[in-house]
């Protein structure tokens, strides 16, 4: 049996575990119910109707969060000549092609996203096995392999997360930090759950949303409910 510690007990009272809250209310118990002394990430936590083993049935993708995460992204792009020149102006940290693999190879991991221009693919392709496990693999299904790699520097710093169910069934996305307005996190939550609407796989069979739970860093969940988590109360 887990063991919890008294901040998340005390936390834990807040919350009535019998009930499905309405989004908002949800999030606001989510920010009062916070146990860290630093500004904690609010989580959304969605279990899909989905069976992660069948190819068919995957869902990924990457969508940028209109009030943003709260977090200081560092950027690292791959790319030469005009394409490394543009991603310098949009703003990446760090951009390079041999240099920045064999810097990585060396084990520096200085950066929380990559990004690559397709033609260097063949070189990041290298780093399969150090930047796979980490996350930080650039993939064209979230826009991190793309010619408009300001659009895609951009967009990252503006806020735009990836998600992947996991072989439970489940995505896990940040929506953004326990010091956010409640209304900034409402935004942010209904454009994640209208953007796992959109990518419903169509071998995807029933309930294809069956649970919502926001919770902050280490905190309790708490539960929504699902047909009061659309925009347009339309979760099916």
């Amino acid at each position: 049996m887990a063991q919890y510690g008294k901040k998340y007990l005390e936390a834990s009272k807040l919350i009535d575990r019998s009930l499905l809250y309405e989004p908002k209310e949800a999030l606001e118990l989510a920010k009062q119910s916070t146990v860290t002394k630093f500004d904690s990430t609010i989580e959304l936590a969605v279990r899909l109707g989905v069976n992660p083993k069948h190819a068919d049935q995957q869902v990924r993708g990457a969508v940028v969060l209109p009030a943003g995460t709260g977090k200081t992204v560092t950027v690292a792009v791959f790319a030469k000549g005009e394409k490394a020149r543009e991603a310098e102006i949009a703003g990446a940290e760090f951009v390079g092609a041999e240099d920045l693999v064999a810097k990585i190879e060396g084990g520096w991991f200085g950066f929380d996203v990559a990004v690559a221009t397709p033609d260097m693919m063949g070189l990041v392709g290298k780093l399969g096995r150090a930047l796979g496990p980490k996350g930080l693999m650039p993939n064209p299904k979230t826009g991190t392999v793309t010619l408009d790699v300001t659009r895609a520097v951009n967009e990252i710093k503006a806020g735009k997360v990836e998600y992947r169910v996991d072989k439970n069934g489940i995505i896990h996305v940040p929506i953004g930090k326990v010091s956010f307005v409640v209304e900034s996190l409402l935004e942010n939550f209904y454009t994640v759950i209208e953007t796992l609407l959109k990518v419903k796989p169509a071998a995807a069979k029933g309930q294809y949303i069956r649970s919502i739970t926001v919770a902050s860093t280490m905190g309790p969940g708490v539960r929504v409910n699902i047909l009061k988590a659309s925009a347009l109360g339309k979760v099916k």
